[in-house]
């Protein structure tokens, strides 16, 4: 099974900003006590290559991958790291290159056709439809996805997604999972409010497992 796959199996992958990577493994064991074993750390922090090398080390079962990821040194430094998927807000054709080369599954950004189209050529698996709210949320994606349904894309749509609306977005069927950043809020994390982070992951879980049990 690919990393892909089994992020489809959680449904929702908590985006995560940390600025202290001492905090990066009560982190991990908040999301695993909540059902939720994976994360993407996003480059937007200067302690992020720290703490996926953190939670890869101490907590190896976490699924755990790099976010905004925008240049081929920092594919390098999440690999290195021990990030085992990588994403980007946008599509760079040199970083999907290098990433195919260094054998990291990488999820580029996608808001159009053409996008996606590149995405294809590039043999992606996974794009990540950003911003997805902002794009034009569940009903663009729908459109957008329906000519290239029979290719078996995946989308994972960041940005905008919430407890509200998980139902919409989870309901088409070419999106595998969410990007949720609501799950551990970058001042939760630095708060230490790791019961908060429990309790949300938990309650994504259980969203995710009613959806399903309805489609």
């Amino acid at each position: 099974m690919s990393i892909f796959d089994r992020l489809s199996q959680y449904g929702v992958v908590p985006v995560i900003a940390i600025d202290d990577a001492s905090q990066a493994v009560v982190l991990a064991d908040a999301l695993i006590a909540g059902g939720l074993p994976v994360a993407e750390i996003t480059f937007r922090t200067d302690a992020a290559g720290d703490a996926i090398a953190a939670i890869s080390k101490e907590r190896p079962d976490v699924e755990i991958g790099a976010g905004t990821v925008l240049t081929t040194q920092q594919l390098d430094a999440a690999q290195a790291a021990g990030a085992r998927f990588c994403l980007s807000p946008g599509l760079d054709a040199d970083v999907l290159a290098h990433a195919k080369q260094a054998g990291m599954p990488f999820a580029p950004g996608v808001m159009t056709p053409t996008d996606l189209q590149a995405a294809l050529k590039a043999g992606c698996k996974m794009v990540k439809f950003f911003p997805g709210g902002a794009a034009g949320g569940p009903n663009m994606l729908k459109n957008i996805s329906a000519p290239y349904a029979h290719t078996g894309i995946g989308f994972n749509p960041t940005g905008g997604v919430n407890m509200a609306n998980l139902a919409d977005w989870l309901a088409l069927p070419t999106v595998r999972a969410v990007g949720g950043t609501w799950i551990a809020t970058r001042d939760d994390i630095a708060a230490g409010n790791w019961t908060k982070i429990t309790e949300n992951a938990a309650a994504a879980v259980a969203l995710v497992a009613e959806i399903r049990s309805k489609s």
